[in-house]
């Protein structure tokens, strides 16, 4: 049984013309109409798939269901719901409108020269060594690709075409989501833990393949105003506060030998001045505070109070003003406390003939916040490299060996696998993992789905 692979390439192409960048200036949800016709779209082609309760809800979240093709252990105990999700918006670090995706063929290494006349050096990005011979989707430099996250978005949609084509195929119920700004930490901010119905998630969003991420960092996003004094300049002396020298003598006294990304690496945490803007009386700096160790947030921030406090001392008519923002929280918090969710990935990607690697995410993703609200949501690799740059590039042919033991699918490798590893594993969850966290398509004994019942429900309690 063969799945499209034409499709999920054109799949992803289309979705990435569609400009979608979060805006970190406005309370608007969505911040950018881009994620309102993104969405529309995906429920038009949900809806043309089959899935009758496809809805764009008032706040721009996507949802639909795969309907479930067989029974529970019993008819008293329907089998429970799996949820899959990846985000609309894309990073406002770069451009994100009118993207230009370009296909690399085979893929024959050396430097990738983008139609801006920048490269993607080899040099900078290490692993595109082990990508020889692979299909690569790159833009002509001016923009991101957006592969952060629509190739995640792809996957889920080409998984829930494949299922709904083929109805001979047991399966649970499979829920989908895709949320808006996850970009800037308000992924979830409407999410409904009780419309998603799941008893664990998993979102579609990192880099390279055969990778689960069971920790994030932790997040705070700090925002310190200044305000001072103008006046003309020709009559400043005595008089004049510039906010902005402020704020430019704030941000020059952050650590430079450490806190900071370009000093820091592995479970090392930051203070990363990212947003300065404002005039001579009033400046701003937006301050991303990470730390895979939650309490080190405070620390940073006190740090912050502390540098404030100081200049107002040195300078008295200056007012500084630090505000915290909490984000998300270090998924593997709440994914300790239920760790089958990851387990059963891992021995998927066993059953795929794969070394699984556990990581840990220098970032977030909605799987953090959508795990300390209750559902359990570990992330998945789909692919990405260099995100939120103009470099940014997916590899669209990892190659996957799907081989279902159940005998669901063919037992012979798949020319489909061969060029579209996502699609591959994203029905190979659908078959393998899946089941084991109680969808059960048809790979597991009645017994063994109603004994991960009851210790899922046991650990939900």
């Amino acid at each position: 049984m063969h799945i499209n692979s034409g499709r999920l390439l054109d799949r992803f192409l289309q979705y990435v013309k569609i400009g979608t960048t979060a805006n970190p200036n406005t309370q608007d949800y969505p911040s950018s109409r881009g994620q309102w016709l993104l969405g529309e779209l995906l429920v038009k082609q949900m809806k043309s798939f089959g899935i009758e309760d496809a809805e764009q809800d008032v706040h721009g979240l996507v949802w639909g269901t795969v309907p479930a093709t067989c029974s529970g252990p019993s008819p008293t105990s329907p089998l429970p719901t799996i949820l899959f999700n990846a985000h609309l918006d894309t990073s406002p670090e770069a451009p994100g409108d009118h993207c230009k995706p370009e296909v690399i063929e085979q893929y024959a290494g050396g430097d990738i020269p983008l139609a801006c006349g920048d490269h993607i050096q080899v040099s900078q990005t290490p692993e595109l060594v082990r990508l020889l011979g692979k299909t690569l989707v790159v833009t002509d430099g001016r923009t991101l690709l957006g592969a952060d996250d629509k190739a995640g978005v792809a996957a889920i949609m080409e998984m829930a075409n494949y299922l709904m084509e083929r109805p001979e195929i047991p399966h649970g119920p499979v829920r989908i989501l895709f949320t808006c700004d996850e970009e800037i930490g308000r992924g979830t901010r409407h999410f409904d833990l009780n419309k998603a119905g799941s008893i664990a998630g998993y979102t579609l969003d990192g880099g390279a393949s055969s990778t689960i991420d069971v920790e994030t960092f932790s997040a705070d996003l700090a925002t310190v105003k200044f305000c001072g004094h103008n006046t003309h300049p020709s009559v400043g002396k005595g008089k004049m506060v510039n906010a902005l020298k402020a704020a430019a003598r704030f941000v020059a006294a952050l650590p430079s030998d450490r806190l900071s990304p370009e000093t820091t690496c592995g479970r090392e945490g930051f203070v990363h001045p990212y947003v300065f803007q404002g005039s001579v009386s009033q400046a701003s700096v937006q301050i991303l505070l990470r730390d895979f160790e939650t309490p080190k947030l405070a620390q940073y921030a006190s740090m912050l109070r502390r540098m404030a406090d100081e200049m107002v001392r040195d300078q008295p008519r200056l007012s500084v003003e630090v505000h915290i923002e909490e984000q998300y929280r270090n998924l593997g918090d709440k994914l300790r406390e239920f760790p089958i969710a990851a387990d059963l990935a891992e021995e998927a990607f066993k059953k795929l003939g794969r070394d699984p690697k556990r990581d840990a995410i220098r970032g977030g993703s909605d799987g953090s916040l959508m795990s300390h609200l209750g559902l359990p949501t570990p992330n998945l690799s789909v692919g990405q490299y260099n995100i939120h740059s103009t470099k940014e590039f997916a590899c669209l042919d990892e190659i996957v060996q799907a081989r279902v033991a159940s005998g669901v699918l063919d037992k012979r490798q798949s020319p489909f696998i061969e060029r579209h590893y996502l699609v591959a594993y994203f029905v190979a969850v659908s078959l393998q993992v899946v089941p084991l966290v109680l969808v059960a398509f048809g790979v597991c004994k009645e017994s063994v789905v109603q004994n991960e019942q009851d210790r899922c429900v046991r650990a939900c309690m």
